[in-house]
């Protein structure tokens, strides 16, 4: 196929795989911390010094250098060329690649637009809670449910006045109206007119895990019906892929260690209010195995939090359902049922934190929330009963992936019933199962199948996981990895281009990445890395994102412009001690002044 890849496909690309997935399905890694680590695939250790980031969508080892993206890593492990990774990406994302001057291109340069679009609405719905004069019953009910100002700030909580036609006076240009159409928020009528999906109602952006507005979900403040509804899908949101509160999540909590699970945006905002900020909800939809493949990519541990009605527990059992085949060893699923007539919002206002945490600690572990709901209604008195269990229990630990943990399902199955370990593995493993997971390891190449290849530059080691303060690295690097975990200081740097970039390429590197930042602020490592895949320039992005750092989000700015300060007064030193060690007659009348006034600065 003739023609260049467009570069914005190869940047949604990347926005739509994973790398945690690319990689684990290939060489093992588990989460460490914030991260995920492993023995590195491209050369021989017994000490795990391989390390990639969910966040940034990036690895490096810090033994062997090696580094990159999801597209890197696949062109180095499976020795591909560059094209072949984009098409077998693009395959599994269910994607033609597109060449220049094709259309697809445009489409995606058109799913940019509806990004920016989508925001301008989440802008004006913001602004109509803060200003229309209707919005006061708006505010009401916020504050009779008990949210406060930070909070709805933070969720992005909006309103959607009266009318049939805000959306369509307030985006008059008809290109706009169509991508508004598209995306649900604009309803075709039979006589081909125009109405608002959202009317008189509160408003909930959804967030991708970028932060970027997707969809929108909207609540009624009375009794009409119905009272949630949601963007349809369009070709920015699928809501069996998304979670709401999942950017939130990550946002409030450097190290996530575990997801709540509830069913409703007010669950979660609530349960943020009292200190819980690591509540998720589904759009409309049952939990479901992609889903939960999303939580664990963030953490290690899921607690499915539902209302004790009877839709509640229905809930329940489909999320068990979904979470058996992902729970690979290290992973952890609890169930905690309310009491009925209680959902997460009501019960952490009449509990407090505290009882409500204790909860929480209380959640059944998903084994013995499995083995109660399968033996409430079974005599385990006798034979039949117990055969009763082992039969309906089958199918389900059948889609367990093998492991430690279905093995130990299997054990206490085999307690249960009473039946030999051995004769109970043989009877769950007769018959069809859910064995995905073996067999893709069987189909994966085996670690350091790959060579490392032979012109690539090893980057300088440094300690996994180990935390330290900004001064103990060079200034330079010091400001570009802050900036690397932080992009929004792009906004408070000061501008640099006086500075001496001659044979200093870092430096420059620094300045383009502030400049890229200021222009995306969301801007993904990994997307990034894509303009420069195997350059000098990328490894050194790829080792510098990939440093951990103890510092609080709030220390971050004043460590990036003390950083800043400390290259300038370095960079001035240097010019003094290159001005003072050469012959007086040789400078220049402005050299002359210029050393003449470090001399008095010193002195």
């Amino acid at each position: 196929m003739s023609g260049l890849i467009p570069q914005s496909f190869i940047e949604d690309l990347l926005t739509r795989v994973d790398i945690i997935e690319i990689i684990d399905s290939r060489t093992p890694i588990k989460r460490a911390g914030k991260n995920y680590s492993g023995l590195c695939p491209f050369h021989n250790e017994k000490t795990p010094s391989f390390s990639v980031s969910p966040d940034k969508q990036v690895y490096h080892c810090f033994g062997c250098g090696a580094g990159g993206n999801a597209i890197s890593f696949l062109m180095d492990y499976e020795s591909l060329e560059f094209t072949e990774v984009i098409e077998q990406l693009a395959s599994q994302a269910g994607l033609v690649v597109p060449r220049e001057g094709q259309r697809d291109d445009q489409k995606t340069k058109q799913r940019a637009t509806i990004y920016e679009l989508l925001q301008k609405v989440d802008d004006y719905y913001q602004e109509q809670l803060r200003n229309h004069n209707e919005a006061e019953a708006a505010k009401q009910y916020l504050k009779d449910r008990g949210l406060s100002g930070k909070l709805a700030k933070q969720y992005g909580l909006g309103f959607a006045p009266p009318g049939w036609q805000n959306l369509l006076h307030r985006f008059p240009d008809e290109e706009q109206r169509k991508m508004l159409q598209q995306c649900g928020l604009l309803v075709d009528k039979e006589d081909g007119g125009r109405y608002d999906r959202f009317r008189h109602r509160i408003t909930f952006p959804i967030r991708d895990q970028r932060g970027r507005v997707i969809a929108f979900g909207g609540r009624v403040m009375g009794d009409d019906k119905p009272k949630y509804i949601n963007s349809p899908e369009s070709p920015v949101f699928h809501k069996s892929q998304e979670l709401y509160g999942l950017y939130e999540a990550r946002k409030a909590n450097r190290d996530l260690k575990r997801i709540i699970v509830v069913e409703g945006y007010m669950d979660v905002i609530m349960l943020a209010q009292h200190g819980f900020t690591e509540a998720v909800a589904t759009l409309g939809t049952a939990i479901n195995t992609a889903h939960l493949e999303r939580v664990f990519r963030n953490c290690s541990e899921v607690i499915f939090c539902f209302d004790g009605d009877r839709a509640g527990k229905a809930a329940a059992w489909r999320a068990l359902e979904a979470v058996t085949p992902v729970m690979t060893d290290g992973r952890r699923a609890r169930f905690l049922m309310l009491p009925e007539g209680e959902d997460p919002d009501s019960l952490v206002q009449k509990d407090g934190p505290d009882r409500f945490a204790q909860r929480l600690e209380q959640a059944q572990p998903l084994s013995d929330y499995l083995f109660q709901q399968l033996t409430q209604n079974i005599d385990m008195n006798g034979l039949d009963g117990r055969a009763q269990l082992a039969a309906e229990a089958r199918p389900l630990i059948q889609r367990f992936p093998r492991g430690v943990f279905y093995q130990l399902m299997v054990d206490k199955l085999a307690e249960s019933t009473g039946m030999n370990k051995q004769d109970m593995a043989a009877y769950l493993n007769t018959g069809k199962k859910n064995d995905a997971g073996r067999q893709l390891q069987q189909q994966s190449p085996q670690r350091g199948s790959a060579s490392r290849p032979a012109n690539a530059k090893p980057i300088s080691a440094a300690p996994v996981n180990k935390g330290f303060r900004q001064h103990q690295l060079p200034s330079l690097d010091s400001a570009t990895m802050l900036l690397l975990h932080s992009p929004s200081l792009a906004k408070v740097a000061p501008d640099l281009s006086d500075m001496d970039l001659d044979n200093n390429p870092e430096l420059a590197l620094l300045i383009e990445l502030i400049a890229r930042f200021k222009q995306e602020p969301q801007l993904n490592i990994g997307v990034l890395m894509s303009h420069w895949q195997g350059t000098p320039k990328g490894a050194r992005v790829v080792q510098l994102a990939s440093r951990q750092t103890l510092l609080e989000e709030e220390q971050f700015e004043p460590e990036f412009l003390g950083a800043i300060q400390r290259l300038r007064e370095n960079e001035g030193e240097s010019r003094f001690k290159a001005l003072s060690q050469r012959p007086l007659k040789s400078l220049s009348p402005e050299e002359k002044v210029e050393l003449r006034e470090w001399l008095a600065r010193r002195s």
